[in-house]
């Protein structure tokens, strides 16, 4: 069994958490069981409580500081983002909840013409933020939607000439932003090697999408994406070898664990070489007590860890089994 390479089985500690989410999904994803309606979850008072608080245009307001607001920045966009996270990843809900209708409808009231959702950062493209968006959009039903469609079309068109991704103000210093970010879209020099921190978070709604994800340019991003394990990023950006390692639930940022769970989705085998490796460092890193830990422990949900623990088993079933 997928676990037996483990110091500790982990599915005693997920299955007795008493967190009936967390719960509901490692009987289901990890033990392929009936844990009953999904929807059942919807009920939970952590959901209640984000429900109170989106605001009638499917957005949820933030509370924090507006620095750059004047120069076009959207705040609400980010925080309903961060939000339906976790409404999408860990209480299951769909596009048959009218909290996310409307969130997607927010969305896409962000979209352009041209097909990318901007707002992140300013009038400026948002290639990574896009991926992210998209990703959950797809895992909600969205994937046939037309305007999902138009913004993936994007991303492809967006793509630097060897098949992964970058932020086009990665291209300039930190100290050039604000007088860039209110300016026509830059686009990316696409002779510029990618990103794997950027091609990380686009490649998501590539791999959650049921008929995108065979596709060659799927394929070819998730092989670049792999090529990187462990190493700098070509950018400043987050660029620290540290941040393989730095893992949360639900996802944002790239890491060892969000990879490895598109390539999965991606149907990347475990006898490849780069795979194998991200395999063993999770094997090899697991805890005394059987958890992997998440790294930003600031987080207003309980079981942080846990969830880390249940992304990685979901990983771990897939290759080993």
């Amino acid at each position: 069994m997928w676990f037996e390479d483990l110091k500790i089985n982990p599915l005693e500690l997920l299955l007795s958490c008493g967190d009936p989410a967390l719960e509901f999904f490692a009987e289901r994803d990890l033990l392929d069981g009936s844990p009953g309606n999904i929807s059942d979850l919807w009920l939970l008072p952590t959901v209640k409580r984000l429900l109170k608080i989106q605001n009638s245009n499917g957005s949820w307001s933030y509370k924090g500081k507006r620095p750059r607001e004047e120069l076009g920045e959207n705040y609400e966009l980010i925080e309903t983002w961060r939000n339906i996270r976790v409404l999408i990843e860990m209480f299951g809900c769909d596009k048959r909840h009218l909290a996310i209708q409307k969130a997607a409808e927010y969305f896409f009231t962000c979209q352009t013409e041209e097909g990318d959702i901007r707002g992140i950062l300013s009038n400026q493209y948002m290639p990574y933020y896009m991926g992210a968006i998209l990703e959950l959009l797809i895992k909600a039903g969205y994937e046939k939607d037309t305007r999902v469609l138009k913004g993936m079309n994007w991303l492809l068109e967006m793509r630097q000439n060897d098949g992964g991704w970058i932020i086009p103000m990665n291209m300039f210093k930190m100290q050039e932003y604000y007088s860039l970010c209110h300016k026509a879209p830059i686009p990316p020099e696409k002779e510029r090697p990618f990103s794997h921190m950027a091609t990380g978070m686009v490649i998501r709604c590539f791999a959650a999408h049921p008929e995108l994800n065979k596709k060659e340019p799927a394929i070819r991003a998730g092989a670049l994406l792999k090529s990187r394990f462990f190493r700098k990023d070509a950018y400043s950006s987050r660029q620290a070898v540290d941040y393989w390692f730095k893992f949360q639930f639900p996802f944002w940022w790239t890491n060892l664990l969000t990879a490895m769970d598109s390539l999965m989705r991606l149907e990347f085998s475990s006898d490849d070489a780069d795979i194998q490796k991200g395999l063993d460092w999770f094997i090899e890193h697991q805890n005394s007590d059987g958890v992997w830990r998440a790294s930003y422990q600031k987080n207003k949900f309980h079981h942080s860890d846990l969830w880390i623990v249940y992304a990685v088993c979901r990983v771990l079933k897939y290759f080993l089994n």
